[in-house]
């Protein structure tokens, strides 16, 4: 039997009708949720599968809310990795709206959005009732089944989101604020500022010439200490550190530096190695009476922004002499504690002029933006900006290849070109809320020997 010939059964009017009133009633009904469109960075060519994504677009559409009873899904699972979140969130929205609102600006030559037409599974949505971004798993497009003929609404099934290093840089702060902290994550300590050390040489005579490490000993724990016999009276008294190696699991002594070649001995001074642990280490020197050489550094300068130990240039006349070899040591707040004398040289006029090779930047500059990257002028290491704190100049990153960033770098941001040092490398952490496995792993031990190969016994 044919149709009532009496009503039209699906007119465009009619269509038109229904379309009005649905889009009627999500604006009364629905909640304003933010569309979030996935852009494909890097695919690979032979099984397609999308190694990096990209949602740094959004949208606004209303939406109504079909789990009236709260989430569904599994809700919160307790497991070995921690809680889970199986929260899931179903939402209707208008095809008309989507359609003309949001189609178009998908649409065209953007060849990192496949499929413009309709929303896609992978997508984003953010539920702002709860602060949550929900993942589109499956886009339902038939229901209601063709009422007078056609399609009005999308359905989207959705997932809580679990970020697996996505870039996420919506401008929405309420949005991109939730992942600056999620996922794999590198702390960087950079210098703001820095400054160049200056000294001066104090020239003597009757200094130590050099130090002969007889036998470099074995056994220590810790630096030992080094005492060398006072100078006569009138002159300085000279004194050194030991710097220690460690080879095939044997610590040892590398070789003796002098803080002060002393002044005024007329005969070679004893040296004595003391401490740290170890034995058989001995040490004796020769000295120099007759021509003039450096018997000590005076920091004028201690600079600021150092992480490794500079170059120190030592230039002066000394004739038929040696110039001398000075070593910069860096103290805990990247300044230069002191400059040690590896050799003092000999035959020196007058006092040399001491040059201190300036930090890896002498002042920072500019502002980090999130999101973008960052390169390593020494390691060539690229990693992406999560967050930026200008007064502590702390950069968090992630995406970090390579062998990662190396103390005394420059780091500069390829969109912001800002430029600091590197001071030091955190480690990577994942900051996870929800990762509750040492709570859970400490109750286990006091309940469970887990030391044990079996704690249940043997069979």
């Amino acid at each position: 039997m044919a149709l009532n010939p009496f009503f039209l059964q699906g007119s465009a009017n009619e269509q038109r009708l229904v379309q009005e009133l649905i889009n009627e009633q999500l604006r009364i009904y629905g909640v304003e949720v933010i569309y979030i469109p996935r852009k494909f960075v890097r695919k690979e060519t032979i099984l397609k599968e999308i190694s990096s994504s990209k949602f740094d677009d959004n949208y606004a559409i209303e939406a109504y809310v079909n789990n009236y009873e709260g989430y569904s899904g599994q809700g919160d699972i307790l497991t070995k990795f921690g809680v889970n979140l199986k929260d899931e969130l179903s939402l209707v929205i208008s095809r008309e709206r989507f359609e003309d609102f949001i189609s178009p600006f998908l649409n065209g030559d953007n060849e990192e959005i496949e499929l413009s037409t309709r929303p896609r599974e992978g997508d984003l949505i953010y539920f702002p009732l709860g602060q949550r971004l929900f993942e589109v798993k499956f886009v339902e497009h038939e229901q209601p089944f063709y009422q007078l003929g056609k399609l009005y609404v999308y359905e989207l099934k959705c997932e809580l989101f679990e970020y697996e290093d996505e870039v996420i840089d919506t401008s929405i702060d309420e949005i991109d604020t939730q992942v600056e902290d999620e996922g794999y994550i590198t702390t960087l300590t950079l210098i703001g500022s820095g400054s160049t050390a200056t000294a001066t040489a104090i020239l003597g005579t009757g200094y130590i010439r050099r130090i002969y490490l007889n036998n470099d000993g074995y056994g220590y724990t810790s630096t030992p200490s080094i005492s060398i016999t006072p100078a006569p009276f009138g002159g300085t008294n000279a004194a050194a550190v030991a710097i220690t190696t460690s080879v095939s699991n044997t610590r040892s002594i590398k070789e003796i530096l002098l803080t002060n070649a002393g002044s005024g001995y007329l005969t070679p001074p004893i040296i004595t190695i003391s401490g740290g642990g170890g034995v058989g280490a001995s040490a004796t020197c020769s000295i120099e009476t007759v021509e003039n050489g450096i018997v000590r550094f005076t920091m004028s300068n201690v600079g600021g922004g150092y992480k490794n130990s500079p170059i120190v240039t030592i230039t002066g006349s000394v004739g038929s002499g040696q110039t001398a070899v000075g070593i910069a040591s860096v103290g805990t707040s990247n300044q230069i504690s002191a400059i040690r004398i590896s050799n003092p040289g000999a035959g020196y006029t007058q006092s040399p002029t001491i040059a201190i090779a300036p930090p890896p930047s002498i002042a920072g500059f500019g502002t980090y933006i999130f999101n973008e990257i960052i390169i390593g002028s020494t390691s060539g290491t690229q990693a992406r900006v999560k967050s930026w704190d200008q007064d502590t100049k702390v950069l968090k990153v992630s995406f970090v290849n390579n062998s990662g960033f190396y103390p005394g770098e420059i780091i500069v941001g390829s969109a912001s070109s800002a430029t600091y040092a590197v001071s030091t490398v955190g480690e990577f952490n994942i900051d996870d809320k929800y990762g509750e496995n040492d709570v859970i792993e400490d109750e286990a031990d006091s309940i469970i020997d887990f030391s044990q190969s079996n704690p249940f016994g043997y069979y």
